[in-house]
């Protein structure tokens, strides 16, 4: 039987918002979740953090300057809404051809102060043997932290999340968040899943040119992130720009053809009326 606790934290998906919003008749364990963006923040990489081995790290160890980061908050032990944002992403990650830990970075991150590395190991354990890419063992890290860690952090990213006491739960907002090789919040996606499509473009803006092929940064300047279709849309004008350059392009290489086909023929019709 679902708990009472385990459906709240199911329906605060429809905070996933651009801004903390007010929802009529929002439940009271709702109140006060949701997520207020704060796009181009540098998070502190002095936070202290505690690695799946047990070892006392810094968030800015994972910003190596390289790789973008997908950072991910909630906690291991949840009943529900955390297993189908993590299982979703695993489900997602499978379909690309890049790997964590090569081309980019994956930081799960507790928000349960109690939880402990143990159980983080454990939790990784499961998704690297669900991603089915072992060699992503090295990229994929999930931590734990004090109150004080995970509240700043919390603040930093703007993620509004609730501990209900009576439930022993969190209630928080489905969401991942896209920072830059440097640590720098570039875009938030909402939602338990997201397609491949979506995740490898916000991979590519999140990298600022780091990974992706030319292709893929031409595909960027096309798109936008609309927050609500929680994907990647066309940018109406962009799209003219490209698709009237690409219109030259051709037209310009045709018109090269013909001139180069005329101008054969020309000396073909000059050389045999030499004769």
């Amino acid at each position: 039987m679902i708990s009472r606790g385990a459906i709240v934290l199911c329906a605060c998906l429809v905070l996933g918002s651009s801004q903390a919003q007010t929802v009529t008749a929002v439940p009271d364990e709702l109140e006060g979740v949701g997520v207020t963006e704060h796009l181009g923040r540098m998070l502190s990489p002095e936070l202290k953090l505690i690695d799946d081995n047990g070892q006392q790290v810094v968030l800015g160890d994972y910003f190596d300057g390289q790789r973008p980061v997908i950072l991910s908050l909630g906690y291991f032990r949840c009943p529900m809404l955390c297993n189908l944002i993590w299982n979703s992403l695993v489900d997602t990650l499978r379909e690309l051809e890049w790997t964590a830990g090569q081309e980019f970075t994956i930081l799960t991150v507790s928000i349960d102060p109690k939880e402990s590395s143990t159980l983080a190991a454990a939790k990784k354990e499961s998704y690297i043997r669900s991603y089915e890419r072992p060699s992503a063992a090295a990229g994929w890290h999930f931590l734990t932290a004090d109150q004080a860690t995970i509240t700043e952090l919390a603040t930093e990213v703007g993620f509004d999340y609730r501990y209900l006491q009576e439930q022993d739960q969190f209630a928080h907002t489905a969401v991942l968040f896209m920072l830059s090789p440097q640590g720098k919040l570039v875009r938030y996606l909402y939602g338990i899943a997201q397609e491949p499509k979506t995740l490898r473009l916000a991979l590519v803006e999140a990298s600022e040119g780091t990974i992706g092929t030319a292709f893929d940064r031409v595909l960027l300047y096309c798109f936008h992130y609309d927050s609500k279709e929680r994907r990647y849309t066309p940018a109406a004008m962009a799209l003219m720009r490209v698709m009237g350059a690409i219109t030259i392009a051709a037209l310009g290489s045709l018109l090269l053809v013909l001139w180069r086909v005329d101008r054969r023929r020309k000396k073909k019709k000059a050389a045999t009326d030499a004769r």
